[in-house]
């Protein structure tokens, strides 16, 4: 599946000095200046965005991967929970 098939490509004018602070913006959240861009509009126009739309949150959860990395659990999650529901 093609991601980018969802997605327009526009071109806009924009003032140099804001493209700067959109820029430095970018780079401190470590995200491209078109997802700013696209995070900025979306809040804006009141459009919803889950955390999983922010780079912090998938920085966070590979910390937590790696924190986690060679543990094994033979418990099967999925068991439990059909348990605990069928229980009530």
């Amino acid at each position: 599946m093609d991601i980018l098939t969802e997605m327009a490509k526009i071109l806009v004018s924009i003032d140099d000095r804001l493209l700067e602070r959109l820029d430095r913006e970018a780079a401190a959240l470590g995200i491209s200046r078109s997802a700013l861009i696209g995070r900025l509009t979306a809040a804006a126009l009141g459009e919803p965005v889950g955390p999983g739309a922010h780079p912090e949150v998938h920085a966070a959860l590979d910390r937590l991967k790696e924190l986690f990395r060679g543990e094994h659990d033979d418990v099967d999650s999925t068991q439990v929970i059909r348990e605990m529901r069928d229980s009530r």
